[in-house]
C-alpha cells in the first residue's frame, strides 16, 4: 500500500521555494565558475627556470591578463626540475579551482610517464588542457666547419660513418633531442647525442666544435646564425619570415614536420564553464597585437589558440606520435 503523505499549505510553501531557488544556485554555481573568475591571483607554474622562452612567453600573458580578468594579476612561480615533471607532479595535485594554472609542454604534460615510468602522475591523465598557445620554429643548425651542406648529404654522411656525427640537445628528452632522434630513425642513421643542460648550451657546444649539429629552436640559435657562428641547414617546420629562404625538413624527409610547443593546462577535473572562462581569457591575450608580434619577432614562433578541446587532441596526437621514437630509442630519463 502506497503511504499518503499529507502536505500543509506551509510545507508547499516551502518546497515551492526550494524548486525554485534550484535553478537561481545553479546559476550562482555556474557564475561563479565563470564570469566571476578571478576574485584572487591567480598562479602561473613554469616547468623551467627564469628567463628561458617558456618563462618569457608566461610573463608576457601574465603583463596583459588583469586586463581581461578582473584586475587580479598573474603570479609566475618557476618550478625546475627533471625536465619538467617537478611542476608537473605538483600542479596535478592542486585543486582545480582556477587558481593554479600551468604552461604546458611536451614533457610534463605529455611525454612524462614514457620518459619515465617512476614519476607519480600520468600526463595524459593528470591535467585539464585549456590551451595550445604557441609554436616555436626549430632549426637544424651546423656547425660551418661541417662538409656536408645539405640534410641530404649530412644524412650520407650518417651513413658513411655511422657514430661519427655528434649531436648536442637541452637535454635527454628534450624537444632538441627528440627532434635528432625522429631524424635518425626516419633516415636510418645513427649519430651520437651529447646532452647538455639548456638551449644555449647546445648551441655553444656546436660553435666550440664538441658537436657538429644541434636542433634547438630557432630564436635560441638565431644570433649565432646571424654571426655566422652557427650554419642554418633546414627548418623543423615552416616556412618562417626570419629565415625565408631556409629549406624545410621535409623537402628531404616527407613528412617531418617538428616544432617546439608550449600551451596552458589546469589540475585534472576542471569543471567545464571554469575551463573555458580560462580558455576565453587567454585567447584574448593570445589576440592582442603585441603578444602576437612578441612571439613572432622575438620567438621566432607563432600564436596557435584554438579550444580546450583542439588542444586535448593535439597531445593524444603528440604522445602517439613520440612514444615509438622514445621507445625504439632507448630514450629514458630514469
Amino acid at each position: 500500500m502506497t503511504p499518503t503523505i499529507k502536505l500543509t499549505r506551509r510545507g508547499f510553501a516551502g518546497v515551492a521555494a526550494g524548486l525554485l531557488a534550484a535553478p537561481a544556485v545553479a546559476n550562482r554555481a555556474f557564475a561563479a565558475a565563470s564570469g566571476a573568475w578571478p576574485d584572487r591571483p591567480v598562479r602561473m607554474v613554469v616547468p623551467f627556470g627564469a628567463g628561458g622562452a617558456i618563462d618569457t612567453l608566461a610573463r608576457a600573458f601574465g603583463q596583459r591578463f588583469p586586463e581581461f580578468a578582473n584586475g587580479q594579476p598573474l603570479v609566475i612561480e618557476n618550478r625546475s626540475g627533471a625536465g619538467g615533471m617537478v611542476a608537473g607532479a605538483f600542479v596535478t595535485t592542486q585543486p582545480a579551482d582556477g587558481y593554479t594554472l600551468m604552461m604546458a609542454d611536451i614533457g610534463a604534460n605529455a611525454l612524462g610517464k614514457v620518459l619515465n615510468p617512476r614519476i607519480t602522475y600520468d600526463p595524459m591523465t593528470g591535467f585539464t588542457p585549456l590551451m595550445h598557445l604557441v609554436n616555436l620554429h626549430a632549426v637544424l643548425a651546423a656547425s660551418p666547419a661541417l662538409r656536408p651542406q645539405s640534410v641530404a648529404e649530412i644524412l650520407e654522411e650518417a651513413r658513411r660513418r655511422p657514430d661519427g656525427l655528434v649531436y648536442s640537445s637541452a637535454g635527454v628528452g628534450n624537444g632538441s633531442h627528440l627532434f635528432m632522434a625522429l631524424l635518425e630513425r626516419q633516415a636510418r642513421v645513427k649519430m651520437v647525442h651529447v646532452p647538455y643542460r639548456s638551449g644555449s648550451e647546445t648551441v655553444t657546444a656546436v660553435m666550440r666544435g664538441d658537436a657538429q649539429l644541434c636542433f634547438p629552436t630557432l630564436s635560441s640559435a638565431l644570433s649565432m646564425i646571424r654571426g655566422g657562428q652557427l650554419r642554418p641547414v633546414a627548418l623543423g617546420a615552416g616556412p618562417s619570415p626570419i629565415l625565408p629562404q631556409s629549406p624545410l625538413m621535409r623537402d628531404t624527409l616527407p613528412g617531418f614536420d617538428v616544432a617546439i610547443w608550449y600551451g596552458l593546462a589546469a589540475p585534472p577535473g576542471m569543471e567545464d564553464a571554469l575551463a573555458d572562462r580560462v580558455n576565453a581569457v587567454f585567447g584574448q591575450i593570445a589576440a592582442l597585437p603585441e603578444i602576437r608580434r612578441a612571439v613572432e619577432e622575438t620567438q621566432a614562433g607563432s600564436i596557435v589558440g584554438g579550444s580546450r578541446q583542439e588542444f586535448a587532441a593535439f597531445i593524444q596526437r603528440e604522445y602517439e606520435r613520440w612514444t615509438p621514437v622514445i621507445r625504439e630509442g632507448g630514450i629514458s630519463l630514469e
